[in-house]
C-alpha cells in the first residue's frame, strides 16, 4: 500500500475522510455498510462503474428462504429496515423448479415437495414423506447453527457470538440424512444440481451440513419481489443512503494507499483520495489483484510491472457466472412455469455452461413483459462467455417455452465489470472455510479488513447475509 502525503505546500492531494471505505458493492459489503452506518459512522461504498450499469436482477441472490425467523429475516431485522420495505418481499411456499430431462420437479414447502418427489416417480410416497422430514429438521438445526455461530474473528476479537447468552441447543440432530448423503440414482440429479447452483465457490466441495442447509433451504419456501424494479440488494441500498452514507462509482483505475493511520483509494486523474480510519475490501481477491496488477494508477503503462499490495492473501482458483438478459411477453410464459428455474440438460455431463441454468424471472411494465436472467458458470476461468454459448443457453431457455419463439427481446450485454464482480468464485484455501471462522483482518495499521466471500461460500446467499451482519459487528467492536 503507497503512503502519501497530504500536506504540505506544494502538494495536490485532495484528502476525503470518512470513518470507514468499503471497496466493492458485493452483498457482504453492503450489509457490513448499513451495520457500520446505523452506528453514525460515515461510512463510503465504492462501486465499480460497471457493477453499477448490470441489469436489476444479474446480481441478485438467484434464492434466498422464504421463512419467518430464517438468515434473511434475522438481518434484515438487524439492520432495523423499515416494515414497509420487509413487505415488500413475499414469501412463496414455492422455492423454484429443477427441470430435468423427463421431469418438472417443484420445490418448496414439505408437503410440495413430497408430492412431486412421489408424482414424477423419484421416491417412493413413504420414503418421500421421511427423506423430505429429515431434510427439513436437518436444514433446521443448521439455521440455528448459522444464527448462533461467531463466522468471523479478527486479530484483537475471537468470534464474535450472536448474544451474550449460552448457545441455543439445537432442536434437531445436526447433519446430512443417509437418503441423501447416499441418494438413489433416480435422486441424485436433483441433490446434485441445486447444490451446484447454489454454492458460490469454483471448485470447492461443500460440507455435509452446507448441504444439508442448501437442499433443506427449499423446505423452507421462497422470497420474490412483484416487481422487477425491485430487489434485495436495492432495498439495501436505499436503507443505506438513508443512514447518510455515500456510495460514489470508480470508472478506471486506482490505487490503495495510506497516511499515517488512516487507508483508502485514490483513483485515477484525480487529485482526491478517500481515507477511511478503517478500509474493507468487498471483492474477489484475484480480480482485485490483477486489476491493481495492471498499470499504475494514473492508467499509463508503468516503467516497471506494479504489483498487488503485499498484504493481499495469494488468491485461489477462479470460476464465473456468465449470464443473459431476455426480455419476454408475459402471456408467452408457460402457466406452470415458476419464478426461479434450475435447468438440467444432460445430467451426466459436467454441471456447467448451458448444461445447468439458473433462470430467475421478474415482471415488470405492468406485467405485460418478463425480464428472463439465465446465469450459467463458465467451465473455468480461461474461458470468457462467447456468442456460441449465449446462443445454446437461448435455445435451452426456449425450450422451456414453446410460444415464446419470435416474443423474445435480447438485451444489449454489458461490459463485465473487472474487479467489484460479484458473480466471481473464488475457492477457500485448504483447511480454511466454513464452518471455521472468516479472519477479517489483514492489516492493523492501518486497519484494513477482507470479506473473503469464498470462505462461506458453501452456505450460498445465507453465507454472504451472515459475513456481512458478523463483519459490521466486529469492525464497529474494534473502531469503538
Amino acid at each position: 500500500m503507497r503512503s502519501v502525503e497530504i500536506s504540505g505546500p506544494r502538494t495536490r492531494v485532495r484528502a476525503r475522510r470518512w470513518d470507514v471505505v468499503v471497496l466493492g458493492s458485493a452483498l457482504p459489503g453492503l450489509i457490513a455498510a448499513v451495520r457500520l452506518a446505523m452506528r453514525r459512522l460515515r461510512v463510503l461504498l465504492v462501486e465499480e462503474e460497471a457493477a453499477a450499469r448490470l441489469p436489476i436482477g444479474v446480481r441478485e441472490p438467484f434464492f434466498v428462504t422464504g421463512a419467518s425467523g430464517g438468515v434473511l429475516d434475522a438481518v434484515l431485522r438487524a439492520l432495523a429496515l423499515p416494515l414497509i420495505d420487509r413487505r415488500r418481499l413475499h414469501p412463496r411456499p414455492l422455492a423454484y423448479q429443477v427441470v430435468l430431462p423427463g421431469a418438472r420437479v417443484d420445490l418448496g414447502v414439505p408437503a410440495l415437495a413430497s408430492e412431486e418427489l412421489v408424482a414424477w416417480g423419484l421416491a417412493k410416497p413413504e420414503k418421500a414423506r421421511a427423506l423430505v422430514r429429515e431434510l427439513a429438521e436437518a436444514a433446521a438445526a443448521e439455521r440455528d447453527a448459522l444464527l448462533d455461530a461467531a463466522i468471523v474473528r479478527t486479530s484483537r476479537l475471537p468470534g464474535l457470538p450472536r448474544a451474550a447468552s449460552a448457545p441455543r441447543l439445537p432442536r434437531h440432530a445436526r447433519g446430512l440424512p443417509d437418503e441423501v448423503s447416499h441418494p438413489s440414482p433416480e435422486l441424485a440429479p436433483l441433490f446434485e444440481a441445486q447444490v451446484r447452483a447454489l454454492v458460490q465457490v469454483a471448485n470447492h466441495a461443500p460440507p455435509p451440513e452446507a448441504r444439508a442447509r442448501l437442499l433443506g433451504g427449499a423446505l423452507e419456501g421462497g422470497t420474490s419481489f412483484e416487481s422487477a424494479e425491485e430487489s434485495l440488494l436495492g432495498l439495501l441500498r436505499r436503507r443505506f443512503q438513508a443512514l447518510h452514507g455515500e456510495i460514489r462509482l470508480l470508472p478506471g483505475r486506482f490505487e490503495l494507499v495510506s497516511v499515517g493511520e488512516l487507508a483508502g483509494v485514490a483513483p485515477a486523474q484525480s487529485d482526491d483520495v478517500w481515507f477511511g480510519r478503517a478500509l474493507v475490501l468487498n471483492t474477489p481477491l484475484g480480480p482485485l489483484s490483477e486489476w491493481l496488477s495492471e498499470r499504475g494508477a494514473s492508467g499509463r503503462a508503468a516503467a516497471a510491472p506494479p504489483s498487488a499490495p503485499d498484504f493481499l492473501p495469494p488468491a485461489g482458483p477462479l470460476r464465473r457466472f456468465g449470464w443473459v438478459a431476455l426480455e419476454i411477453d408475459a402471456d408467452a410464459l408457460p402457466e406452470g412455469m415458476a419464478r426461479r428455474v434450475l435447468r438440467v440438460g444432460n445430467p451426466v455431463r459436467p454441471l456447467e455452461g448451458a448444461n445447468l441454468l439458473r433462470i430467475a424471472l421478474f415482471p415488470e411494465h405492468q406485467g405485460r413483459e418478463v425480464l428472463a436472467i439465465a446465469s450459467f458458470l463458465l467451465p473455468s476461468a480461461e474461458v470468457e462467455q462467447d456468442l456460441e454459448l449465449e446462443h445454446e443457453v437461448v435455445e435451452s431457455v426456449l425450450e422451456l417455452m414453446p410460444f415464446a419463439r419470435g416474443r423474445v427481446r435480447r438485451r444489449a450485454p454489458c461490459p463485465r465489470p473487472r474487479w467489484d464482480d460479484d458473480l466471481a468464485l473464488e475457492d477457500p484455501t485448504p483447511g480454511s472455510g466454513w464452518p471455521g471462522d472468516v479472519e477479517l483482518r489483514l492489516l492493523s495499521r492501518p486497519p484494513v479488513y477482507r470479506l473473503a466471500r469464498e470462505q462461506v461460500g458453501v452456505l450460498g446467499a445465507e453465507g454472504d447475509c451472515l459475513l456481512g451482519w458478523r463483519a459490521g459487528e466486529a469492525i464497529l467492536a474494534e473502531l469503538g
